[in-house]
Formats: structure tokens, sequence, C-alpha cells
């Protein structure tokens, strides 16, 4: 089963609800597509930002859980760090790619950037997942 498989195999509820398909996984790199519904935005029709960071925070989680080791049982997100870079209107297209930073026994941290389709910047972050 390839990374990308077992990732669309168990799908996460939230990450379903809110829209997020993954449409590519590697051991050094998870990307996903978010399409900006108006439920999903705040005011003057523009992305919420809980709603970027559970985008950010779902490919992480993905990220890790592709590459834990046998004996773990999941993970958990133990701290986030996101900056904001533009606003994005309804009906805009994201595209969220993890790479990784750190990959140890009880900790992993994700560098994540979404972006436009265009390639345009949106949103950093960095989280580090608890191996459990």
């Amino acid at each position: 089963m390839t990374p990308l498989d077992q990732i669309n195999a168990n799908p996460l509820p939230f990450a379903a609800l809110i829209g997020v398909e993954f449409v590519s996984a590697e051991p050094d790199r998870v990307t996903a597509r978010l399409v900006v519904r108006p439920d999903l935005c705040t005011a003057g029709s523009i992305v919420h930002g809980g709603c970027l960071m559970a985008f950010i925070d779902t490919v992480g989680a993905m990220a890790t859980a592709i590459n834990l080791p046998p004996e773990a049982k999941g993970t958990t997100t133990i701290e986030s760090k996101t900056n904001f870079i533009a606003g994005v209107p309804v009906g805009s297209t994201l595209i969220a790619t993890s790479t990784p930073v750190h990959r140890g026994r009880r900790t992993q941290v994700w560098q994540t950037r979404v972006e436009l389709e265009g390639g345009r910047l949106v949103a950093t972050a960095m989280q580090t997942q608890m191996v459990l």
C-alpha cells in the first residue's frame, strides 16, 4: 500500500468535513488540496484562519502518520505556529505541502507551506507531532 493509499484509506472525519483532498504522499513530502467554500470563510468571504490552521494541522499529522515507527500507536499535535501571509477569497484552491524538519523516535517536526494554485504564498507553519 502506498503512503497516499494509506492516508486515503483512513480519512479523518474533520478533514473530510472541511474538504481536504490528499493528492500526493511520500515519506519526505505530503501534499493536499482544499477549495475555499463560503462556509469556511469569515467576514468579507475570506477563508477563516482557523480553517487554514486545521488544513495545515491535518497535512502535518498525516505526514507524521506515514512516518511512524511500527510500534507507534498514533500521533498528536503538541505545538503549532502559523504565519498568515495573505487573505484567500472564496472559490480559491489552496495547496498545502508538508516537509520534515525532524523525524525522531518521540517527536516529529513538519514545516507546511500553503499556496494558491498559482504559487502565491498564503501561510507557513511549523508543527511538532508527538509519536504515541
